[in-house]
């Protein structure tokens, strides 16, 4: 129990300070704008998400948290 705690610990702490360094990512998806007959037309729309600080300072503080307690136990 003491190691999964510290794995997701560390884990936490990753993905808050990468959360920190990128801040959110772009992707670009396919969207079908219009169908008649057989002739189909798309456009590529490009889509951002975007991760609040308070995310990746609250997953660093729940990673410092869960290493402090498998170190306890």
């Amino acid at each position: 129990m003491r190691s999964l705690l510290a794995i997701v610990g560390i884990i936490l702490i990753v993905f808050g300070i990468a959360v920190l360094g990128y801040k959110g990512f772009t992707y670009t998806s396919q969207e079908k704008v219009a169908e008649i007959g057989s002739v189909k037309v798309t456009a590529d729309t490009e889509k951002q998400i975007y991760f609040h600080p308070i995310t990746g300072g609250l997953a660093i503080i729940g990673g410092i948290v869960l290493l402090v307690a498998a170190r306890r136990k």
